[in-house]
């Protein structure tokens, strides 16, 4: 991935920061800049999760644990960036913690913890992004959609592959036969995240990593660093398994829609084929991510089970916000990007 546009102060002098040689003393004066510059856009900001120069500071801190930056050193244990972006987590997660709702706790057993998240997870019959796209959406929007998902689903299932050295047992077994059919079973081809590349290129869409950080909006960035910080932390292993599991058991439905959606303007099943793949696939998934990985987990370490709830809310909660976003700009007519997409033909 390029180094994206600065959206502010922090990210500014994050980029500077990449810009030279590290150990030089120009490096370290850049470092101790950006610590200031985070500091004081932290305290100032009013929304974390929302806020574009935050939210795409931490997109490019975590990515030294995914792919790297092109033309950047290796940075991904750099101690000062690594202080820095614990400062951004901290206030990310308070944010978190504090607007989310969390269900109420039921008893920590499999049976209990999957009934809650059922319940918490269960279709409602209000507005939502998937009908939009099933029965309204333009081909300029779905355009928009794939571009707004390509932040994640290039590297589909990756922030939640950290937790699975952290887990053991039964919720170790669930996680893996998940990651397992999202990395298409051994076959590169079949990996989900290369399917969604080809529902790009099907599109007349860009399908390299990264291509399209500068046209989506703060919000869109927050939902992926969740995932991130969720899945780098191992205290926070109960949350990266209540969001892989709220994640997977709200996924079948919608992916339904949103194929619909784009065969209703004629899109071929290089297009379709992801979200019909997710139909098939999450429908078994569900049942595993709720019973036998959360479940299997809160048995295994009961006092993580609010944390469990915790990640669970807050994956519907984020990508709600994400979600809502699209639609309401689309119903208002006008674009969900940062800046209108150039398509190409």
């Amino acid at each position: 991935m390029r180094i994206p546009e600065a959206r502010g102060e922090a990210s500014a002098r994050l980029f500077s920061v990449l810009e030279l040689a590290p150990g030089t003393p120009a490096a370290n004066a850049a470092r101790i800049e950006f610590a200031e510059a985070v500091r004081n856009v932290v305290a100032e900001s009013p929304e974390i999760v929302r806020d574009e120069d935050l939210q795409l500071t931490l997109f490019c801190l975590y990515e030294f644990a995914y792919g790297g930056i092109d033309g950047v050193p290796d940075l991904e244990w750099d101690p000062a960036l690594l202080a820095t972006r614990a400062e951004i987590e901290a206030a990310f997660e308070a944010e978190l913690r504090a607007v989310v709702p969390v269900p109420p706790r039921p008893e920590p057993t499999a049976d209990a913890v999957a009934r809650t998240l059922f319940d918490l997870t269960a279709p409602t019959s209000g507005p939502s992004l998937s009908r939009f796209v099933a029965k309204q959406a333009t081909d300029e929007q779905l355009h928009e959609f794939l571009v707004q998902r390509s932040i994640y689903t290039l590297k589909e299932a990756d922030p939640h592959s950290w937790a699975i050295p952290r887990l053991r047992g039964r919720a170790k077994a669930a996680l893996v036969e998940i990651q397992s059919d999202e990395y298409g079973g051994g076959r590169p081809q079949r990996m989900h995240s290369a399917i969604f590349a080809l529902a790009m290129r099907g599109a007349g869409l860009d399908d390299t990593y990264g291509r399209y950080v500068d046209n989506v909006p703060a919000i869109t960035l927050a939902a992926l660093n969740q995932m991130s910080m969720f899945g780098l932390h191992r205290r926070l292993r109960g949350a990266i398994v209540g969001h892989l599991a709220a994640f997977e058991m709200t996924s079948a439905l919608p992916n339904r829609m949103y194929g619909n959606g784009f065969r209703r303007l004629g899109y071929d099943e290089d297009v379709t084929w992801y979200f019909d793949e997710h139909v098939e696939a999450d429908a078994v998934h569900e049942q595993i991510a709720a019973r036998d990985l959360a479940g299997g987990f809160v048995e295994t370490e009961p006092d993580l089970l609010d944390d469990v709830l915790f990640g669970a809310a807050a994956s519907l909660t984020v990508d709600g916000w994400a979600a809502d976003h699209m639609r309401e700009a689309w119903t208002a007519g006008r674009t969900s990007l940062r800046a209108p997409l150039a398509v190409a033909a």
